[in-house]
């Protein structure tokens, strides 16, 4: 298989298929982030998270779709904790505040839309 590369806006899209999962390792202790494609209509990024690791809370000007791709995490928008699940997903409204944080250790895709 071909190996994956960062997209940028001005690069044309080529066909690769790959493991989202594989694309990031777990570290202890950490969050590790991958981005895939970075275009001025939005990004693509794959994460992983060590168990009790997280994002504070914060907002974003674009909305965006997590996919969890592994593990399960614990992801609160506007006050409101969620449980999302290895295959399930949750969308973050543009500007609402959010955090994340690993109930296990969980890999995520994070689609962000720029409108």
């Amino acid at each position: 298989m071909q190996n994956i590369k960062r997209i940028k806006s001005d690069e044309k899209l080529l066909a690769v298929v790959k493991n989202l999962s594989e694309l990031v390792a777990y570290q202890e202790g950490s969050v590790v982030s991958r981005t895939i494609m970075d275009k001025e209509t939005g990004t693509v990024t794959v994460f992983s998270f060590d168990e009790g690791e997280g994002l504070s809370e914060h907002t974003a000007p674009f909305d965006a779709l997590v996919c969890i791709l592994d593990g399960e995490a614990e992801i609160t928008i506007s006050g409101e904790a969620y449980r999302v699940n290895a295959g399930e997903m949750i969308i973050m409204p543009a500007n609402d505040p959010h955090a994340l944080r690993a109930v296990t250790p969980y890999k995520m895709l994070l689609v962000m839309i720029r409108s």
